[in-house]
């Protein structure tokens, strides 16, 4: 009998995997809808990268069942493949060719007669951003160039299903910029995009529905606006400390003014329903700056997976 979300592109049931005694992935269940952007956010080491990996087949689950385009994975991954791009965490373009030769070699892994290759080269080029650079060396690109022609490598096959791990990490504003745009241009054009990054505010652009994980868990999931409102109040008061070195006298005095405030090092964020008592109050205080904005992302993130540091 078929499965009866045999439409979805990618379906994840159960997951485990274990590296030296260590559950990196545990247990982890998700399905993603065709033409949807899905995003993986978590914390470094939070097990993302891992996941895509067991998605891709790259590397056998210990438990779980995994379908990708259709096809049992990893059992029929090279299958599955056949419809699916890869935009790695790390640039890995053969420095050895020309921006044309890079899509020239990748289409052969997919078995793409050479002609049908080059007869879509120009094509992909443009779509990143990089007409008249099909004869440009790797090393004349910047950085920004170098991971668009790692997307545009990534549809040589005319692929269902994108994969992006961390997609604009090391980016300047605007080259992140160009990117959101091909990747809305994708979604658009039908293919459904999966997601790992960094950045909350890319996440909260792009994604239609993200899961947060954590020690390789599930912690929550939904669409980015349906986070921010079951999990967050929906203003915050960033309050700085400007030498007056009161801040913590600050917080104390007015901490029934919020619903939740968290400090953290010179900053206290206040966590309200309605902000303008408190707003009143910071109008009276020296030495203390602030800035009043709409709750995002970030904040769910935050909460859900605390402010100290991972490495």
């Amino acid at each position: 009998m078929a499965h009866p979300n045999t439409a979805c592109p990618l379906i994840v049931s159960n997951l485990r995997k274990v590296y030296g005694g260590n559950e990196v992935v545990a247990g982890l269940s998700f399905a993603v809808q065709p033409g949807t952007c899905f995003g993986l956010l978590g914390p470094n080491g939070a097990g993302k990268t891992t996941t895509l990996r067991l998605c891709l087949g790259l590397t056998a689950p210990d438990s779980g069942e995994i379908s990708l385009a259709g096809r049992p994975i990893p059992g029929e991954a090279q299958q599955a493949r056949a419809k699916v791009g890869v935009v790695p965490q790390f640039d890995n373009l053969d420095p050895d060719f020309t921006a044309s030769e890079n899509l020239l070699v990748f289409g052969r892994y997919f078995g793409l007669k050479e002609a049908e290759v080059k007869a879509r080269i120009p094509q992909l080029l443009e779509f990143a951003g990089l007409t008249g650079k099909a004869d440009a060396r790797i090393a004349t690109l910047s950085g920004g160039m170098k991971r668009r022609l790692t997307l545009a490598r990534a549809l040589v096959n005319d692929p269902d299903i994108v994969f992006l791990d961390e997609p604009t990490t090391g980016l300047d504003p605007q080259a992140r910029h160009l990117i959101w745009d091909r990747l809305k241009q994708l979604k658009s054009a039908g293919k459904t995009l999966i997601l790992t990054t960094h950045f909350m505010d890319e996440a909260e652009r792009l994604c239609d529905r993200l899961i947060v994980i954590d020690h390789g868990k599930k912690i929550t999931e939904g669409s980015p606006r349906q986070l921010i409102a079951e999990h967050i109040e929906p203003q915050v008061v960033e309050v700085f400390d400007e030498g007056s070195h009161d801040l913590q006298g600050f917080v104390e005095a007015n901490r029934q003014l919020a619903e939740r405030v968290e400090t953290s090092g010179e900053t206290a964020f206040f966590y309200c329903r309605e902000p303008r008592p408190l707003l009143a109050k910071l109008a009276e205080a020296d030495g203390l700056r602030y800035v009043h904005r709409a709750s995002n992302l970030e904040d769910v993130f935050i909460k859900l997976t605390g402010r100290e540091l991972r490495d």
